[in-house]
Formats: C-alpha cells, structure tokens, sequence
C-alpha cells in the first residue's frame, strides 16, 4: 500500500518561498540586537560602579570631617620594604629557633612536625606517623 501524503492546495499557496537575503538579514539583526543589549549592560555596570565610587568618596569625605586636630596632623610614614624585611627576618628567626632533633628511637613526622617514637612510625620511606597516615 502506497502512502498519500495530504497536501492542502490552499495553504501551500500561502506560504511564501523562504528568501535566503531575508533570512541572512534577520540574523544579523539578530546578532546586533544582542550586542547592544551586551553594551547596554557594560554601560550599567559601569554606572554602578561609578555610584560605587563617588559612595565611597562621600563617607571618605565624613570621615575626614569627623577627625580631631591632633588625628589630622598625625602622620604615618610606612616604609614596605623595610616592613616587608623585617616581617622575613622574623619568620626566620621563628623556623630556626623552634627546631627539635630527633633522638635516637625518635622521628619528626614529615605531615604534622611532631617528634614521636619509632613505634608509631606507619611509612618509615615518607616518615609520616600512624596519625597522618590514618
């Protein structure tokens, strides 16, 4: 049996030939249409964070007002790189005067630093202790 297909000779007629110019034109206007709604959201954001800005300038501004005498004419006078060195010399300082030795019978785990027996070594390779391991 032979399938018929069922064509309405009244709607065919109707229904335009799709133009490929026509097609191609929406589509671009498609494409327009989304990036001006991508700059119209740049544009936005960029607002807020101006808003962002002059609310910070504002309670910037307050808090100056509220300072006293004394509080305006103080001054601090950091140097970072010096702050920075001396912040170096200390951790230093720290690593070399926390260091334990192991006795003879003892390990320092390689995981939590702690010097315990050999019996509670788990890899004697890594020297990590049972608690580590576990």
């Amino acid at each position: 049996m032979a399938t018929e297909e069922f064509v309405d000779d009244d709607l065919a007629e109707d229904v335009p030939d799709p133009d490929e110019d026509a097609l191609e034109a929406d589509l671009v206007d498609d494409v327009l249409d989304v990036a001006d709604d991508e700059a119209d959201e740049e544009e936005a954001a960029d607002d807020d964070a101006e808003g962002e800005d002059e609310a910070f300038d504002e309670l910037e501004a307050e808090e100056l007002e509220m300072l006293t005498e004394d509080e305006t004419t103080e001054t601090l006078v950091v140097d970072e790189a010096a702050e920075m060195r001396a912040i170096r010399r200390a951790e230093l300082a720290m690593d070399q005067q926390g260091v334990v030795e192991a006795s003879e019978g003892e390990f320092v785990c390689s995981n939590c630093f702690l010097v315990l027996k050999t019996s509670q070594l788990a890899n004697p390779r890594k020297k990590i202790c049972r608690d580590c391991a576990g």
